[in-house]
């Protein structure tokens, strides 16, 4: 179960990159910032592991959300 979300996370995280890479403006990116709040408050209401993987995911996601938001604030459109 741990890997299968993993392996969606990081599934997800590329396939936004691959989409961000062929958007002429950025309206995926708004879309994705939805996606990775939720996520995140999944996450958060998951119950915890002993394994290190949740807090792994958290993480992840949580800097995927930073990009994002980096990426948004330097292109100017939102």
């Amino acid at each position: 179960m741990r890997r299968t979300v993993l392996a969606a996370l990081v599934a997800f995280f590329l396939g936004g990159f691959t989409q961000h890479a062929l958007a002429q403006g950025q309206p995926k990116l708004d879309e994705a910032l939805v996606h990775l709040r939720y996520a995140l408050a999944a996450l958060n209401a998951a119950p915890d592991d002993k394994g290190g993987h949740k807090a792994k995911a958290l993480e992840f996601t949580q800097k995927a959300l930073e990009q994002v938001n980096q990426d948004l604030a330097a292109g100017g459109k939102r």
